[in-house]
């Protein structure tokens, strides 16, 4: 009995050349520019506010919610007069001054845990404790620590930013491979010459959205806290600005700054953290 498989017949399929096919497809004006993500994202924008128009023309009530119009002439008006300005820059120094320090803080403890057993201990305990722990919670202890004033502001911050981008930046630290860490054991990398120049330029992505999620929590955190004091020696910032124009029912004022919170987030995430993105990580390879 053959149980030898049978032998199939070779053949041959000539191919035609696509001389004629265009490697690449034209695009037309209007797909060109619809490629364009800020155009996309303007498109939203517009349409958003549209709708926030049509129900606020529905509701009909300017205390409860004043129409878009409205809100971009309030907002306007901040600005030319300077009221709002004025306040963005007064929360912003104080978001600025808090977010630094806890970025030192995380990577100070993230070095210390990569580099001993005692460090991870550390790290592992404090996250654990304090991380769950809302910041705007610590703020009746920051009252009592540091008064009213920026101290307050700044050790809630100082919060909100540390524990998120310590987990972070720890996680991309292991997610770093053996290979890249013994080749810069071989060019004599220690201690912390091996934490900037090998860990984490590896670890960059994780490090970014750790840097996003402590931006993101101690922008939050700031706005709240301001509105609960945010004034001392007779000046406020933004979230008081907003509870201040609450009490006087300026709807409209109120409305502006949101719209003046919502803006900055929306500069510092695409002038900020895609540039940053773009330049490194993505031109690296390292994201698509």
């Amino acid at each position: 009995m053959n149980l030898s498989p049978p032998i199939r017949d070779e053949y041959e399929i000539a191919l035609t050349p696509l001389d004629n096919v265009p490697l690449e497809r034209t695009l037309s004006l209007p797909q060109r520019i619809w490629q364009q993500g800020w155009v996309r994202k303007t498109v939203i924008l517009l349409i958003l506010a549209v709708i926030w128009e049509v129900v606020a023309r529905i509701q009909d009530n300017d205390l409860l919610l004043p129409s878009f119009v409205q809100t971009a002439q309030a907002f306007v008006d901040g600005i030319v007069t300077g009221e709002l300005i004025g306040k963005v820059w007064i929360s912003l120094k104080v978001l600025v001054k808090g977010y630094l320090i806890g970025i030192v803080l995380a990577f100070a403890l993230t070095t210390l845990a990569v580099s001993t057993q005692l460090g991870r201990d550390l790290l592992s305990t404090l996250t654990s404790m304090f991380n769950p722990l809302p910041a705007i919670a610590m703020l009746p202890l920051a009252l009592l620590w540091f008064g009213l004033g920026e101290n307050s502001l700044i050790f809630v911050l100082v919060h909100s930013v540390l524990w998120a981008l310590a987990l972070n930046t720890y996680a991309g630290f292991l997610g770093v491979s053996d290979t890249l860490r013994m080749a810069g054991r071989n060019y004599g990398l220690r201690g912390i010459r091996f934490v900037i120049f090998m860990l984490v330029p590896a670890a960059l992505p994780s490090i970014l959205a750790g840097l996003r999620i402590g931006w993101a929590f101690a922008w939050r955190t700031l706005i709240a806290a301001e509105l609960v004091f945010g004034a001392s020696s007779g000046k406020g910032g933004l979230g008081w600005y907003i509870f201040q124009n609450r009490n006087e029912l300026y709807t409209d004022k109120v409305f502006a700054g949101l719209a003046m919170v919502i803006l900055i987030g929306l500069l510092v995430e695409n002038l900020g953290f895609n540039v940053i993105e773009r330049v490194t990580v993505k031109r690296w390879g390292m994201q698509r």
